[in-house]
């Protein structure tokens, strides 16, 4: 198996963010620096920043509600709160799709790379729907601009259309299939408007539900099988299945 891949099926990160440890020297195989394209097995010993990583060990999804003031991230030394300490939990999990800081709402998290893999790829288009409150009031006008896709001049892009309703005077409710960084901000400041709250209430068919605010639960049973076939991954989550049964 490749190195890269071989850190993504352990749950240390995705694929493409594997290959950027390898390639800032920070993995070892046997002692020696892990490389780009390299074979390993089990039987190797493998380091990722000093610390041993083991085979693969079985995919663990949770569904999580991320507080404001949380980052997303594993390793920040000028965060107060990293997303990856808030959760106890005795297998190494790492997020699936991030939300900034002050958002709120629903994260992934697991062990398995090659899901986070597939989640993070814009061009599967998986939904991710959001409840936003804006400072200015909402117009028809805004709707149809945000509907119609944005043009983000910061980025020289334009964003995809997308589905959104409005909800009351300040709220509306939005379903995105692209993760444009901040995008949501992004796309309200350039339809002249200011975001106060942004709250993530569901990820393909994951829900938030009734989850409170630095509460977790485990995704399980046909949920999880439904993510995994949204995700590409169905052949790989069935064979997960058996083997848990």
């Amino acid at each position: 198996m490749r190195l890269n891949k071989f850190l993504a099926s352990c749950g240390v990160c995705s694929r493409r963010e594997a290959d950027r440890l390898i390639e800032q020297g920070k993995v070892t195989v046997n002692g020696r620096p892990g490389e780009t394209g390299q074979s390993v097995s089990d039987e190797d010993v493998v380091l990722v920043k000093g610390e041993r990583i083991f085979g693969r060990q079985e995919p663990v999804v949770l569904a999580y509600h991320k507080p404001a003031g949380v980052t997303c991230s594993e390793r920040d030394a000028h965060a107060e709160k990293l997303i990856t300490d808030m959760i106890d939990y005795p297998v190494r999990l790492t997020y699936a799709g991030r939300l900034d800081k002050d958002s709120t709402g629903l994260i992934l998290m697991t062990n398995d790379g090659d899901l986070i893999e597939a989640m993070m790829k814009g061009s599967h288009r998986h939904e991710k729907e959001y409840v936003v409150t804006v400072k200015r009031e909402i117009t028809p006008e805004f709707l149809e601009s945000m509907k119609q896709g944005v043009y983000l001049k910061d980025l020289h892009l334009k964003t995809r259309k997308c589905r959104i309703r409005q909800v009351d005077g300040h709220t509306f409710v939005i379903i995105l299939t692209q993760g444009v960084n901040k995008q949501i901000r992004r796309m309200c400041r350039a339809c002249g408007n200011t975001v106060s709250a942004i709250r993530r209430v569901r990820i393909m068919n994951i829900l938030l539900g009734d989850l409170g605010e630095n509460e977790w639960r485990e995704i399980k049973g046909e949920e999880k099988r439904r993510l995994y076939e949204l995700s590409g991954q169905k052949r790989q989550n069935a064979g997960t299945d058996r083997k848990a049964e």
